[in-house]
């Protein structure tokens, strides 16, 4: 059976974000900044954005993700300022070809085979190539990218399954995920992108290594419109006492008095 979209509620373009970003702030005490991530078709749309920063030296899209989210810069790339295919396949900047598509420069490094690392490649989310030349992150606040294609937040387990909940407490649908292990911005970025659907991964090596991503971070990327939705579901949830940070009962107690309070 075909999976339908989750339903919106709110239009995508219509995102109040000083409004937004506060009752999420307040709804879940996020430490890390929200941040958008936007695709364009011509280097010099990227370019036109105010405060944009330039990279000088060769990055992962790790790092590029992780300086609008850990230092709250507004910054824009092509794919020559990757490090190489990988990150450039993902977003649509580049790579995809045979040579990429063989996993050859996985092959002893992440997996045992060149067979292995074909077919990790093959498993990648990816944006196609040929639409977009260019690509910008920039925190949520700041409003300079109008809108964001999608929306990125990093959260603890505790915090994403309440924003998760906060999704699904309108238009319920499963939401299934992947795993590709290395690479994992194929599972959030690269699948939002490419699906519009929200995405949820456990960051890679690369992305803990070189993008600075704590040890007790996952990340969802979704659409604006979504995140809107999962703040407004979280509201409702609060208000059924379902809130963060989620406060342990105690593992021998008597749990009817505290499901009492919910359930009849």
């Amino acid at each position: 059976m075909t999976q339908q979209p989750v339903h919106l509620r709110q239009s995508d373009d219509k995102v109040d974000w000083p409004d937004t970003l506060a009752r999420l702030d307040k709804l879940l005490r996020i430490k890390t900044t929200p941040i958008g991530m936007k695709l364009f078709e011509t280097v010099e749309e990227m370019e036109a954005i105010a405060r944009i920063r330039r990279p000088k030296d060769i990055h992962t899209a790790d790092q590029i993700v992780s300086m609008a989210s850990r230092l709250n810069w507004t910054v824009g790339i092509t794919g020559d300022d990757l490090v190489g295919a990988q990150c450039a396949s993902v977003l649509g900047l580049g790579g995809q070809d045979d040579e990429w598509y063989s996993g050859k420069h996985m092959a002893g490094v992440w997996f045992e085979t060149v067979e292995d690392s074909a077919l990790h490649q093959a498993a990648m989310d990816l944006v196609p190539n040929g639409r977009y030349q260019a690509m910008a992150v920039s925190p949520l606040s700041s409003g300079r990218l109008d809108p964001p294609d999608i929306c990125l937040v990093y959260a603890t387990p505790g915090q994403m399954i309440i924003l998760i909940n906060g999704l699904q407490w309108t238009g319920y649908k499963k939401l299934e995920w992947g795993c590709v292990g290395e690479s994992s911005c194929a599972d959030s970025w690269g699948r939002a992108l490419a699906t519009g659907e929200p995405s949820v991964s456990l960051p890679c090596f690369a992305e803990r290594r070189y993008g600075a991503v704590n040890d007790d971070e996952l990340l969802i990327a979704l659409k604006p419109g979504h995140l809107a939705q999962a703040v407004a579901g979280m509201e409702a949830l609060s208000r059924n006492g379902l809130r963060y940070p989620i406060p342990p009962y105690g593992i021998q107690s008597d749990a009817r008095a505290g499901l009492g309070v919910s359930y009849s």
